[in-house]
């Protein structure tokens, strides 16, 4: 018999919303770590609101919804408010009830400056790499650093010229709100020009895909299991990856094993840097036409050297995961500061998903 088509909207449910999630499904791993790193960070979390006044949105469910923004590649707040609003998935991860109402796009706006204030996003990342090296997951010895560029949500119309004086060809107006500019034959450089969408962009090239205004990301990955141990955002230029390296190692407080780099660190200033931290630097050699290489036979014999070439090339999945579904190719954001705290944000949302495959059954009993 054909079944009837007509619609009619129930009173009452009787499955609740943990019964409608699948016991397999891959988010109640992720929840069960992103609940044990937020459980940590929870007395910081405290400290940012006064004791009387109005409640504000729980900055918990935030966290979760930008987890979720992250993990599904949602591009703005906006769409991701929708997304929570009739997904049940989403509802569930985030916290809220089959009726509670939802929080307009605004509030991430408006909290989004004091969880940048309070540093949120660098507790809680150490919380979810404290758990990754609780369950063994981590080398404590051997690392890679590498760097990439990020690009800003800024256009080559906005990098303008310092003093003001313009630089637009006159001639070429057509009334239009969208000129069109033609920046053949000027001579543009970030010591004359800024963008004055976001002044912490820079102009750099890097291979044959020519200038963009970027921001540089940085990190330093275990070699274990590739996992993300450190990461912070610069202003971009031709020193950027050596002296963020270096940070990084101090961050960590890493000062034995080794670390693996591409040609770009073979430089007297970060292999000095290394060894005086008493870490061995395994960088790939530079002796292309009449340079010397700083890494010498005494590091490339090992066979230490040949794996930590080879383990190195791990840090180029996560760049790759950040990119693309972490949205960080282009950045929807301005200001280092700020993206810095997204970027390093995106690192530990990496760290969960990673974590969710490699945590051995005893393992994974012990951290849920």
């Amino acid at each position: 018999m054909r079944g009837s088509d007509e619609r009619q909207g129930a009173m009452f449910s009787f499955v609740s919303m943990e019964d409608r999630i699948p016991s397999d499904h891959p988010l109640r791993r992720i929840l069960v770590l992103t609940e044990r790193a937020l459980e940590s960070i929870r007395p910081r979390l405290n400290r940012m609101y006064a004791d009387g006044g109005r409640p504000s949105i729980a900055p918990e469910r935030l966290l979760r919804a930008m987890v979720l923004q992250l993990l599904y590649s949602v591009r703005s707040e906006r769409l991701l408010v929708e997304q929570i609003s009739y997904n049940l998935l989403f509802r569930w991860f985030v916290g809220l009830g089959m009726d509670e109402p939802v929080w307009v796009a605004t509030t991430f706006t408006k909290n989004r400056e004091r969880l940048l204030e309070h540093e949120v996003s660098r507790h809680f990342f150490q919380a979810v790499v404290s758990q990754a090296q609780g369950a063994g997951l981590m080398s404590d010895e051997h690392f890679t650093v590498d760097g990439t560029f990020l690009e800003a949500w800024a256009s080559h119309k906005s990098f303008k010229p310092k003093d003001g004086s313009g630089g637009d060809d006159p001639n070429q107006s057509s009334g239009s709100r969208n000129e069109p500019v033609d920046f053949r034959g000027q001579k543009r450089s970030n010591d004359t020009h800024a963008s004055v969408t976001d002044p912490d962009a820079r102009l750099m090239r890097k291979g044959g895909d020519g200038a963009k205004l970027v921001h540089h990301g940085h990190l330093l990955t275990e070699n274990r299991n590739g996992l993300v141990t450190a990461a912070v955002v610069t202003t971009a230029s031709g020193t950027a990856e050596v002296e963020a390296a270096l940070t990084l190692l101090r961050r960590r407080r890493i000062d034995h094993g080794t670390v693996g780099a591409d040609k770009g660190y073979d430089q007297a200033r970060f292999t000095d840097g290394v060894r005086q931290r008493g870490v061995t630097p395994h960088v790939a050699q530079n002796d292309s036409g009449n340079r010397t290489s700083t890494i010498d036979r005494r590091t490339t014999r090992h066979q230490g050297y040949r794996v930590s070439q080879r383990r190195r090339k791990m840090i180029e999945e996560v760049f790759g995961w950040m990119k693309t579904v972490g949205l960080m190719r282009k950045v929807r954001h301005r200001a280092t500061q700020l993206i810095d705290w997204i970027f390093e944000f995106t690192a530990a949302t990496y760290n969960l998903v990673r974590m969710r495959r490699l945590m051995p059954p005893a393992t994974w009993k012990a951290v849920a």
